[in-house]
């Protein structure tokens, strides 16, 4: 059996702050293979990882960079900071949110950010909100997209058959709604599944188990020791 690979969850969020430098640079010493981070957009139009939409009671959408606090890095330091490792760039889209935008920005100038760096390849560009994966499949075909989401599904045919058919590669479940059934037939058509967020050491075994290809996690050194065992 095939071990998962281990993503740190917003970096090593657990040893330190989230969303960090200090966290993404953590999570490859507590034996990340990957980390997952979210990005947003400032006034200026930069693209900032965090994962609110604010900060205290300020709209990082009304802020402009230089006001940020130092702890909230540009994307691009943040990418710098994960060296080798692969990169699941969550794209934050909400509607309820005060910086969702229909033209989708964020979507964009991730595309173009990558386009610059030339590091495409180990980036996974993510989101719960299609349309955004939709525009980065669009514009980059040769970029990985993923499509994800909370709860259980009814219908897992119909997810995996519309996710293909928009060109999108993963599906990143919640734990809660990761079972044998969605990862098989995932599998079947070609998608990875990526699980978050998996801190037990129980339940990762169990999403092992049943052939989940990436478990998100905020503890990535006790993944990394409990898979090892497994293997």
């Amino acid at each position: 059996m095939t071990m998962p690979l281990v993503a740190a969850h917003r970096g090593a969020s657990r040893a330190e702050r989230e969303n960090t430098i200090k966290a993404f640079q953590a999570a490859g010493r507590l034996g990340a293979a990957m980390v997952e981070l979210d990005v947003r957009r400032t006034a200026d139009g930069d693209l900032v990882v965090h994962h609110d939409a604010t900060i205290g009671a300020i709209s990082i959408v009304a802020m402009h960079t230089d006001q940020l606090p130092t702890y909230v890095p540009l994307l691009s330091d943040a990418l710098d900071a994960c060296g080798a490792m692969e990169v699941n760039i969550e794209i934050k889209s909400d509607r309820r949110e005060p910086d969702y935008d229909e033209s989708h920005h964020v979507a964009r100038h991730v595309v173009a950010l990558l386009r610059v760096r030339g590091d495409g390849q180990r980036m996974l560009i993510s989101s719960f909100d299609m349309d955004a994966i939709d525009q980065v499949h669009a514009l980059d075909p040769t970029l990985r997209t993923g499509f994800l989401f909370t709860v259980p599904l009814p219908n897992i045919a119909a997810l995996v058959d519309d996710v293909v058919a928009r060109g999108h590669v993963a599906l990143h479940p919640h734990r809660h709604a990761a079972v044998a059934e969605l990862v098989d037939a995932a599998h079947h058509h070609g998608l990875v599944v990526n699980v978050w967020t998996v801190d037990v050491p129980d339940e990762m075994r169990r999403l092992a188990a049943i052939g989940v290809d990436v478990i998100i996690t905020n503890v990535p050194d006790i993944a990394a020791a409990t898979l090892s065992h497994e293997s």
